[in-house]
C-alpha cells in the first residue's frame, strides 16, 4: 500500500512514521486548510489525516480557528481522496458525546459535545461522509506517546520534581498511546475496515487513577490526591464520563490491551 500520513510531525503522525513506510506529508508545507498544498492523491491507497486543533481550552476561544482546521478542512480532503480513489483515514474524539452517560458510548451514540472542541471535531465527522471519500472514522481519546506534549510525560516530570499533586477525579475515560492507536489503525485497513471505530487502550479510569499509575512508576514519594474538576476551572468543560465502547472494533482486531502495560513502555522508553 502506499501511505500518505498528513501532520506527520505530530504525536500521532509521528507514530504512524515510525510503525510503517509512509509519505510524511509535514505542516506547514502541507496545511489542510489550503487545498493547494495538499499532494497529490494520484496512485495512493490510503491517506492518513493526523491534522487537528487539539488545543481543548483554545478551541472555547477560536472556535472558527479550530473549526477550520477540524471540519471545513475535512471536506475538502474527503473530497480529494474520492477523486482519486484513496482511502481515507480521519481521527475522532470521545468529546463529540456530552458526557452524560454510565455505560461506554457506542459508535452510533447521538453525538452532542459539551465544548467548541469538541463541536468542531462533530463538524469533521459530518465534513468526512459530505465530502464522499471510502472512509475509516477513529475516535479515541486521551493519547499519549513518548514523545511531543502530553498527560503520561507531564504527569511524570511533576511527580519527579514535586512532593504532592492534585488531579481531578471525576472525569472518567479511556487512554491511548499513539503507537498502539497507529498500529490498530493499520491493522483495521488491511483487515478491510470501514465506517466508524473506537480504538483506544484497554480498561478505563479518572485522570487521577492514570496520575497515580504514572506517579508511582517514576516517584512513588510524591503523593497523588484526588479533586474535583470545580478546583481546577478550565475554559472549556470537558464529559465527566466519555469511555469509548470497543466491542466493534474488539470483536475484530481482539482485546485491547491494558493502558497500564501502554503506558509502563512509554515510561521504560524515557527513562
Amino acid at each position: 500500500m502506499k501511505i500518505v500520513v498528513i501532520a506527520a510531525e505530530g504525536m500521532l503522525g509521528t507514530a504512524w512514521t515510525r510503525l510503517t513506510d509512509v509519505v510524511a506529508a509535514r505542516f506547514p508545507e502541507v496545511d489542510i486548510t489550503r487545498p493547494a498544498t495538499l499532494p497529490s492523491f494520484d496512485g495512493v491507497d490510503v491517506v492518513v489525516n493526523c491534522a487537528a486543533w487539539t488545543d481543548v481550552d483554545g478551541a472555547e476561544a477560536n472556535e472558527a480557528a479550530a473549526a477550520k482546521v477540524n471540519g471545513d478542512a475535512v471536506l475538502g480532503l474527503s473530497r480529494a481522496c474520492a477523486k482519486h480513489g484513496a482511502l481515507l483515514v480521519h481521527y475522532s474524539t470521545d468529546y463529540v458525546f456530552s458526557g452524560d452517560a454510565t455505560a461506554p458510548y457506542p459508535i452510533d451514540a447521538p453525538i452532542d459535545p459539551v465544548n467548541a472542541y469538541g463541536r468542531t471535531k462533530a463538524l469533521g465527522e459530518k465534513a468526512l461522509l459530505e465530502g464522499g471519500a471510502d472512509h475509516l472514522l477513529i475516535r479515541t481519546s486521551w493519547v499519549y506517546a513518548p514523545w511531543g506534549k502530553n498527560f503520561v510525560l507531564t504527569m511524570a516530570a511533576l511527580g519527579r520534581d514535586r512532593e504532592l499533586l492534585k488531579v481531578v477525579n471525576d472525569q472518567r475515560g479511556r487512554p491511548t498511546s499513539a503507537e498502539h492507536l497507529a498500529a490498530t489503525s493499520l491493522r483495521l485497513i488491511e483487515k478491510g475496515a470501514r465506517g466508524t471505530f473506537h480504538v483506544t487502550d484497554g480498561g478505563e479510569c479518572t485522570w487521577f487513577d492514570f496520575a497515580s499509575h504514572i506517579v508511582g512508576r517514576v516517584n512513588p514519594s510524591c503523593r497523588v490526591e484526588p479533586c474535583s474538576s470545580a478546583e481546577f476551572p478550565r475554559p472549556a468543560p470537558r464529559p465527566s464520563y466519555s469511555v469509548l465502547d470497543l466491542s466493534r472494533t474488539e470483536a475484530l482486531l481482539g482485546p485491547m490491551p491494558a493502558w497500564q502495560t501502554h503506558v509502563d513502555r512509554v515510561l521504560d522508553a524515557t527513562d
